[in-house]
């Protein structure tokens, strides 16, 4: 296992995670529960991590991280192209018809 990056929160963590998976790496989210811990313990030590299971992917995990940085913030809804329902800017997945919205 190699720790890839430090999240923000935990959501910020799951989209990464599920992007990792996306793209065929094996990953895991750590300290997933360490909030309740926050005042017993440093706030730097309780942000969920985000740890792949096999170094030899770290470049193209780090690939899929920076795609994850760079991704612009819309400020406009996206129609899906399956059921033309609309979505919130920031959703990958239609949340009507689970179809992408990439």
């Amino acid at each position: 296992m190699r720790r890839l990056c430090t999240a923000a929160n935990l959501p910020e963590a799951h989209l990464l995670l599920h992007r990792l998976a996306h793209a065929g790496i094996e990953a895991r989210v750590l300290n997933e529960h360490a909030q309740g811990g926050l005042g017993e313990l440093p706030f730097t030590h309780t942000y969920p991590e985000i740890w792949i299971m096999e170094p030899e992917q770290e470049a193209h995990a780090r690939a899929v991280l920076a795609e994850f940085e760079r991704a612009p913030a819309s400020s406009t809804p996206t129609r899906c192209t399956h059921c033309g329902e609309n979505n919130p800017p920031a959703f990958e997945i239609c949340w009507n018809c689970g179809k992408s919205l990439l």
